[in-house]
């Protein structure tokens, strides 16, 4: 499963001085079609293409199941992009890169960016934060964000106030221990109360639905919240994710090395050509069906009803503009990746806090809107070094 906070990284040396720099404003199926035409979010096809004469550089996005990183999975599905090396998709041939997808497991997605098999990778916002002291990061954009994909369920517990001293079971170290955490802290009540007992999300999940005794609370993400909700009838949520709207951040992260390879700036516009290009069609309501359908069978097999249930709890940025709201705006700047940094050191995720900008190279972990605001005003790939 996507967005298991790996504890492969905990080990890794992580300093945070957040800079705002001087930059821009800133958890197999499907029919296949062509999309035709320039995709993407409001990039030209036209104005002429990069040199193509020489040899296509070639780039690895490394990805796991989680419904806007198989976003990627689907457009290879589609021609968008073609996820074998020396074969081109629509948007590669656009932008004259080779774009290799490497679907793993979460846990080693984050071993491939930092043994740097991997040129990206998707990942949480909290989760880059580790490797990023040991390969210096550029986040290049959000995919989505959890608003009720992540949530405390319960049974023969009724509130907040009847958890204390209960053990919720899910994975520490995690984005699940930092939303019980974090809605924990916003209910003012103090988390060490609340005892977090580490446990795989699926093991705890399955021990919920067999009436498992010495379970009684969990903290897992979707799939696991919808088939516990499903097969446990006496279970409720006590709380979610929706109480931190925008704080647990899905994004696509390019190492900054592999960024200055020739050819890496024309990668990232590609990949976000490609993202958004998939959420055109999910936003046509003559696609939108059967673009789910595909994502949910890159999602735990999930079908179509419950895909649309998955999408209102992981909110896509679904544009450039949806994107650069979030990442510009003075919460996620100033509050949300403090907090975030905050509870990585304190947990052991990271053991020195690592530094991190917007719009500053300098910086370990650089979230920038330089290929946003890029894809957003129809920059051509003959403008892109």
């Amino acid at each position: 499963m996507s967005r298991i906070a790996s504890t492969i990284v905990a080990s890794l040396m992580c300093c945070i001085v957040f800079s705002a720099g001087c930059g821009s404003g800133a958890n197999s199926g499907g029919s296949s079609s062509s999309s035709g035409g320039a995709v993407g979010g409001g990039a030209s096809s036209g104005g002429g293409a990069p040199d193509a004469s020489g040899p296509v550089p070639k780039f690895s996005l490394a990805w796991s199941e989680y419904p806007s990183w198989s976003v990627f999975g689907v457009a290879d599905e589609e021609g968008i992009i073609n996820l074998k090396e020396g074969e081109l998709g629509e948007v590669e041939k656009k932008w004259n890169v080779d774009i290799v997808l490497n679907q793993a497991d979460y846990d080693t997605c984050i071993q491939q960016y930092g043994n740097s098999t991997a040129d990206a990778v998707c990942i949480t916002n909290m989760d880059i934060l580790a490797p990023s002291a040991s390969r210096p990061a550029v986040a290049i954009m959000p995919t989505s964000t959890s608003v009720g994909a992540d949530a405390c369920i319960a049974v023969g517990i009724s509130s907040i106030d009847a958890l204390k001293g209960i053990a919720t079971h899910g994975l520490e170290k995690s984005v699940s221990q930092y939303c019980f955490e974090r809605v924990l802290e916003l209910e003012g009540k103090k988390p060490a109360e609340f005892p977090f007992q580490n446990m795989d999300p699926g093991t705890a999940a399955t021990g919920m639905q067999a009436a498992q005794a010495d379970i009684k609370s969990i903290m897992v993400w979707n799939p696991f919240v919808m088939q516990t909700l499903r097969n446990r009838k006496d279970a409720i949520v006590l709380f979610d994710s929706s109480k931190i709207p925008e704080e647990i951040i899905d994004m696509v992260v390019v190492g900054k090395d592999s960024l200055a390879k020739p050819g890496g700036k024309r990668f990232a516009y590609a990949v976000l050509d490609t993202f958004y290009g998939v959420n055109k069609l999910l936003s046509d309501p003559k696609e939108s069906d059967r673009v789910l359908v595909a994502l949910g069978a890159k999602f735990s097999s999930l079908p179509l009803e419950d895909m649309k249930q998955v999408v209102k709890q992981t909110l896509f940025y679904k544009s450039p503009d949806d994107a650069l709201k979030l990442i510009e705006g003075d919460k996620f700047r100033k509050e949300t990746m403090t907090q975030v940094v905050d509870f990585s050191t304190s947990h052991g995720i990271c053991e020195s806090k690592p530094t991190v900008g917007f719009g500053d190279s300098s910086v370990q972990l650089n979230i920038t809107s330089e290929f946003l605001i890029g894809l957003r005003d129809g920059i051509t790939p003959d403008k892109v070094q």
